[in-house]
């Protein structure tokens, strides 16, 4: 009997242990919970605020559209070079024209081609500067927007839901700063 008794004791004691380590482990939750409270913390769903900003809707759709055409262009022009030098290189082949000629005519081509590259090149790094220096306009206006929306420091925390798998619909902020960006970007253009 002293025996059941012995263990029994000693699993109660084990379980108060056991019991007061969670209750730590609450009561440091609890705490760490009023130092960042659910108002303390928002999100914000970048990619949903830079494809829907008034900036992208102007500027960054007529950039895409002009990236689009160059390529198209890039494209028909290399195809045309490719299908005279094949042509070409069939007439030879046919005994149509003469050596001396097919030579003349390659060497002009690969003229054409050179410059072609060349002036592609060209486009491409002036099309990529665009792109970054629209891509940097339209971080700064995000940045600005979020720090205007937390001037009063009112969030401790702001996070690009882009990183979440779990928050409350409460906690996010893309209307807000989708509203300000717009804002700033239409004073901007004044």
């Amino acid at each position: 009997m002293k025996k059941i008794f012995v263990c029994a004791l000693a699993a109660a004691c084990a379980l108060a242990a056991c019991d007061s380590n969670n209750g730590a482990a609450t009561a440091t939750e609890g705490a760490a919970a009023r130092e960042l409270g659910a108002s303390d913390l928002a999100y914000v769903q970048v990619e949903a605020v830079l494809a829907q900003c008034d900036l992208f809707q102007t500027e960054g759709v007529a950039l895409q559209e002009k990236t689009q055409k160059a390529q198209e262009s890039w494209a028909k022009k290399e195809r045309s070079l490719q299908a005279e030098a094949a042509q070409l290189q069939e007439k030879y082949e046919k005994g149509l024209i003469t050596t001396r000629d097919a030579q003349s005519k390659q060497e002009s081509i690969q003229k054409r081609a050179a410059s072609y590259q060349s002036s592609a090149q060209n486009e491409a790094r002036t099309l990529e500067e665009e792109n970054t220096v629209f891509t940097n306009r339209a971080q700064d206006l995000l940045r600005r927007a979020v720090d205007a929306i937390n001037a009063d420091k009112k969030y401790k925390m702001i996070v690009n839901a882009t990183a979440l798998i779990d928050a409350d619909s409460t906690l996010d902020i893309t209307p807000a700063v989708l509203a300000k960006v717009n804002e700033l970007y239409a004073a901007e253009k004044k």
